[in-house]
C-alpha cells in the first residue's frame, strides 16, 4: 500500500490482485467503512462478490449513516454528515457507484450537480434572546491571547498534544469567542476533548477556516445519508452478489500469533469468528486464503430512541461493538485501549431529535431565522443555527426538503442536537436527558422565537419529536496518544484488518468523517489484496502558504499584520517587502 497524489493514479484502473478469485473476505460491520471495504474489494481487487460476507449485527446496513421511519414515532435521523470536496476517497468510491436518482449518472455525479446548482451557505448562524440574530457577523473574535494559542497548537508536534484536553491549551480568552462557538457546535467538540483532535482538524480544515462562520465550503446530499449514501452502495453490492448476513452479533475473533521476527514483529492469523445468529452460537473458522475486517468501536451504539411522550434513556449496558473490541485488545497490545475511548460515558454522550412539523404553524417562525423558504426544495438553514444562549447547548439544522423520500409535502424534518445535556433548560427547567420529544420541541420553539404562551399547544399538536441519547458518540474525541487505536493493518497481520472511527490510519486525516471511514476501508482492502495503486493522500492544504494566509486573515477578522508597530516603522519594514514574491502574497491576502 502506498499514497498518491494527482491525476495519474486517481483516474488508473488497477490490474487483478493476484489469486483473488481463491479468497474470501468476512466483513464484520456495515457501518460505511465495511460497505467501502467491499466497494474496493469488487471494484479494485476485482474479487467475485459472492466472496464477500458482511456480518451485521442489525437489521439494516448503514452504521451511523441512518434515516428511517419509525412506525409509531416518525422519523429519525441521529445525526448528518457534513462533507467537502476533498473527501478524495469517498468520492473516489462514489464516482463508480450508480445514482438512484439521475439515469447514467454516479452518485458523484448527481452530488455534483447538486450542490452546484443549489450551493451552501447559511444566513443566520447563530441567535440569542429567542430567535433574534446573535450578530456574530461572520467575525472569529479571537483575541491576541486566543490567536497564538491556535498558533501554538497549530505549530506543536503532534506528541506535544497527546493524551492533553483542549482546556488545557486554551484560556478563557478562546472559549469566549465566536470562533469556539463555530468549532464546537460544528464538530461536536467539548472543551475535555482531545487537544490533539482539535490539532488535527486545524491541519485537515485550514482551508476551511473563512467559511466556518457561513458554512459556504459545505456540502450536502439530497435526501439523508441513508437513502442518498447506503442505498446506491448497498444496490451496488448487491448486484455484485456481495453476501449480507443480518442478526448476527459477532462476540470474539481467535487468532493464532507466531514467533517474534529479527525486528520484534509477531506473525498473527485470524482464525475463527464467533456470534451470535437469530438467537443461536455459533460461528466459522477462518481458512488459509480468508480474511476478516472488523468495525471496532460504535459512535452510535446502545442508542435509544423515545417518542414524543417518553424521554430516551442512556444505555450504559452491555455494547456489543465495544465489547468485542475489549475481547481483542485483551489478546494483543497492538489492538488498541477501548477504555480509552469508550470508558467515559458521560464525557462521550450527547443527545440529539429530529421534529417533524405537521402543520403551517411553526414553519414562518423558521423562515425568519433562515431567511429562505424551508419548502422550496432549495438550501434551507445551510447548516446548523446555535442557540448561543441555550442551556444545552442547543443548534438545530434543516437540510433542503424533503429530507425523507416518503416525507408529505406539507411536512418539514427538523434536526436538533445538545451538547450540554445534563444542564437545566431556559424554558422547560429539565436536563435535555430526562426530556420527552414534546418537551425538546418545546425548548426548541423558545430559542426560534415562539411566543411563550403558544409554546405548549404547537409542541403538543403542531410537531412529532423523537430524541435519541446515544451515550459513545464523541467517544472518538476523547483524549489520546499513538497506540490507543490499532493500525488499520497492524503490523505481523497475515488476514485481518480494523475498520472505522476508531482505526489508526496512520495519515493526518481526522475522524468523524465519511471521509476516513471510506480511508480505512480503502486501506484495507488495498493492503491485504495487494492492490497496485495509490490511495489518495489526505488533502494537503496544510502545507499550502495562500491557505495558510487565508486562514490568518480570517481568523485575525480581516486586520492587517502589526498594526501594533508604529504606522512609519511598520511601512518601512514592508516596502522591504514590496516587490518580491512574499510582499506579494501578503497585498493579494490583505494581511499588509
Amino acid at each position: 500500500m502506498y499514497y498518491s497524489h494527482g491525476n495519474y493514479e486517481a483516474f488508473a484502473r488497477p490490474l487483478k490482485a493476484e489469486g483473488v478469485d481463491d479468497k474470501k473476505v468476512y466483513i464484520v460491520g456495515s457501518g460505511l467503512a465495511g460497505l467501502s471495504a467491499a466497494v474496493f474489494l469488487v471494484r479494485d481487487a476485482q474479487m467475485p462478490g459472492e466472496n464477500i460476507t458482511i456480518i451485521e449485527e442489525g437489521k439494516i446496513p448503514g452504521g451511523a449513516l441512518d434515516g428511517i421511519d419509525e412506525p409509531e414515532k416518525g422519523f429519525v435521523i441521529r445525526g448528518g454528515r457534513e462533507m467537502e470536496e476533498h473527501f478524495e476517497c469517498l468520492w473516489d468510491m462514489f464516482r463508480s457507484i450508480p445514482s438512484l436518482e439521475e439515469p447514467g449518472a454516479s452518485v458523484l455525479d448527481e452530488f455534483y450537480w447538486l450542490n452546484k446548482r443549489d450551493p451552501n451557505y447559511s444566513l443566520q448562524r447563530a441567535t440569542i434572546n429567542q430567535g433574534q440574530d446573535a450578530g456574530t457577523n461572520g467575525l472569529f473574535t479571537l483575541s491576541e491571547t486566543a490567536q497564538k494559542e491556535i498558533m501554538r497548537l497549530f505549530l506543536s508536534a503532534r506528541k506535544e498534544a497527546e493524551n492533553k484536553r483542549i482546556n488545557e491549551v486554551f484560556s478563557a480568552d478562546f472559549f469566549k469567542s465566536n470562533f469556539w462557538l463555530y468549532w464546537q457546535t460544528m464538530f461536536a467538540f467539548e472543551e475535555w476533548h482531545s487537544a490533539l483532535e482539535m490539532k488535527l482538524y486545524l491541519h485537515r480544515f485550514v482551508n476551511h477556516i473563512s467559511g466556518m462562520p457561513d458554512f459556504s465550503t459545505l456540502k450536502f446530499t439530497k435526501f439523508n445519508q441513508y437513502e442518498s449514501l447506503v442505498l446506491p452502495l448497498m444496490k451496488y453490492l448487491e448486484d455484485h452478489k456481495v453476501q449480507f448476513q443480518y442478526n448476527t452479533c459477532v462476540s470474539d475473533i481467535d487468532y493464532t500469533f507466531g514467533a517474534a521476527d529479527k525486528d520484534g514483529v509477531t506473525s498473527k492469523r485470524a482464525t475463527r469468528i464467533h456470534w451470535t445468529k437469530d438467537g443461536e452460537k455459533g460461528g466459522i473458522d477462518i481458512g488459509e486464503n480468508e480474511y476478516v475486517f472488523t468495525i471496532v468501536g460504535s459512535l452510535t451504539e446502545n442508542s435509544d430512541l423515545g417518542d414524543q411522550h417518553t424521554a430516551a434513556r442512556l444505555n450504559e449496558g452491555p455494547a456489543p461493538a465495544w465489547d468485542l473490541w475489549r475481547r481483542l485488545a485483551a489478546k494483543d497490545p497492538s489492538f488498541g485501549h477501548p477504555n480509552v475511548f469508550g470508558g467515559h460515558i458521560p464525557k462521550t454522550k450527547w443527545e440529539s431529535a429530529t421534529v417533524t412539523t405537521l402543520d403551517s404553524e411553526i414553519p414562518p417562525y423558521i423562515q425568519k431565522i433562515c431567511k429562505r423558504d424551508p419548502f422550496s426544495g432549495r438550501v434551507v438553514t445551510g447548516g446548523i443555527v446555535t442557540a448561543r444562549d441555550s442551556a444545552w447547548r442547543m443548534s438545530w439544522t434543516i437540510n433542503r426538503q424533503p429530507h425523507f423520500k416518503k416525507q408529505k409535502k406539507d411536512q418539514l424534518v427538523i434536526w436538533v442536537y445538545g451538547l450540554l445535556v445534563e444542564e437545566l433548560g431556559d424554558y422547560v427547567k429539565k436536563p435535555m436527558q430526562d426530556c420527552t420529544g414534546e418537551e425538546i420541541t418545546q425548548e426548541w420553539l423558545y430559542h426560534i422565537g415562539v411566543p411563550v404562551s403558544d409554546i405548549p399547544k404547537l409542541a403538543a399538536e403542531s410537531a412529532k419529536c423523537v430524541p435519541v441519547m446515544m451515550p459513545y458518540v464523541t467517544a472518538f474525541f476523547m483524549p489520546r496518544a499513538a497506540g490507543d487505536r490499532p493500525d488499520v493493518v497492524p503490523q505481523g497481520s497475515e488476514n485481518f484488518a480494523f475498520l472505522g472511527q476508531f482505526a489508526e490510519t496512520g495519515t493526518a486525516d481526522t475522524i468523524f468523517t465519511t471521509e476516513y471511514s471510506v480511508r480505512t476501508g480503502m486501506q484495507a482492502a488495498y493492503t491485504l489484496m495487494k492492490v497496485d495503486r495509490g490511495i489518495p493522500e489526505v488533502f494537503a492544504s496544510t502545507y499550502d502558504v495562500r491557505t495558510l494566509l487565508d486562514a490568518t486573515i480570517a481568523m485575525r477578522d480581516h486586520k492587517e499584520l502589526a498594526k501594533w508597530m508604529p504606522e512609519r516603522l511598520r511601512k518601512f519594514f514592508i516596502s522591504k517587502l514590496d516587490g518580491t514574491e512574499v510582499g506579494e502574497l501578503l497585498h493579494k491576502h490583505h494581511l499588509v
